[in-house]
């Protein structure tokens, strides 16, 4: 290995380590808030990917389909809980309209837009944007179907229904997006040399986005109100909700920041890789190797886990390729078996 191969092989490192960066984040985020390991969160990198690959072959996206039957699932879930019991019923009338515009109406009018605009000629930007749109919201509905009724559960029972949860969406994936792979049309294709190195204006366009989107959430986590809602519910949740920090919309916007960053993640990587239906369930486990770095709960170690196994990922293809995903997920051993030593252990009904 000489100097140019090292440069080429760190360039790929950094630039798949942003995305597992991202990732990181985002399962860190949906953990400390909701205490659900969010197995699925590869799934929206799919979605993401196929979302914008549909747009730029001229055909449909059913996402956007999906997208409204979910809607409706929530919306007869939510009535279907308020009218089972008596004080739900007294304010059913106020409630399911704002629940219907929601749940149903938005998606609905997403579902249209799509129909309307989506296409090949529609500019990279707003074929993004449109992207994002679709894939995004479907992160809360996900959680108001399938963890909101359990959030009082235990920790094991919430990773059994994520389980669940990721070979549902996995099968939806198959059956909207079919079993061939896509690729997208890259944001740029100009390089920028320095010395011998020379570096894609992909790799530049992914890793100035990741940058710019850790800068954004920190600011929002640091200087919101919003955002420091979120943190005190990851702190404590009983008593967060003791002085009127509503978890349940916490858990909402969990998901919601972590469905943006998936789909945000596949349509980064989906210019530089063919994706499968199936494809986000790695992408995102490496992810998970810098959430578990990081101890599910501190952004900073987790995210520089996350470049660690980028890194390691693009070393160990040049030297044992065939091995390269068993090297990069056998990192997690030492983690694990550190923190085993080192942590504390408590009931989680002592806790």
């Amino acid at each position: 290995m000489d100097f140019s191969i090292a440069a080429i092989l760190t360039q790929d490192g950094i630039t798949s380590g942003a995305i597992y960066a991202l990732l990181a984040l985002a399962l860190v985020l949906v953990f400390s808030v909701t205490r659900v390991i969010f197995i699925p969160q590869g799934e929206f990198v799919a979605f993401g990917a196929l979302t914008l690959a549909a747009m730029q072959t001229d055909k449909f996206p059913q996402s956007a389909t999906l997208l409204v039957v979910l809607g409706i699932a929530a919306f007869l879930q939510q009535a279907w809980s308020l009218l089972q019991h008596p004080q739900g019923r007294r304010t059913a009338k106020s409630v399911l309209p704002m629940d219907f515009a929601k749940f149903v109406l938005f998606p609905l009018a997403v579902y249209f837009l799509t129909r309307s605009f989506a296409s090949a000629s529609l500019p990279m930007v707003f074929q993004v944007l449109l992207t994002l749109l679709i894939v995004a919201p479907m992160g809360p509905l996900v959680y108001r179907l399938a963890f909101q009724p359990l959030a009082e559960a235990t920790t094991l029972v919430l990773l059994i229904v994520s389980v669940g949860v990721h070979f549902a969406l996995m099968g939806i994936g198959l059956v909207i997006f079919g079993a061939e792979g896509s690729r997208t049309t890259a944001f740029s294709d100009s390089r920028a040399e320095f010395g011998a190195v020379t570096i894609s204006g992909q790799s530049m366009v992914i890793i100035g986005v990741s940058l710019a989107l850790i800068i954004a959430l920190y600011l929002y986590f640091d200087r919101t109100l919003a955002g420091k809602a979120l943190r005190a519910t990851a702190v404590n949740r009983i008593g967060a909700r003791l002085v009127g920090i509503g978890t349940k919309q916490a858990g909402r916007l969990a998901f919601t920041l972590a469905a943006l960053m998936g789909a945000l993640c596949g349509v980064l990587i989906a210019p530089l890789t063919t994706v499968y239906y199936d494809s986000g369930f790695l992408i995102g486990l490496k992810g998970f190797v810098g959430a578990i770095i990081g101890g599910l709960a501190s952004y900073p170690v987790a995210a520089a886990g996350a470049l660690l196994v980028g890194l390691l990922e693009s070393f160990s293809s040049f030297w044992a390729s065939a091995l390269k995903e068993v090297i990069v997920f056998t990192l997690i051993i030492p983690v694990l078996l550190w923190r085993s030593l080192t942590s504390k252990h408590v009931d989680e009904g002592e806790e």
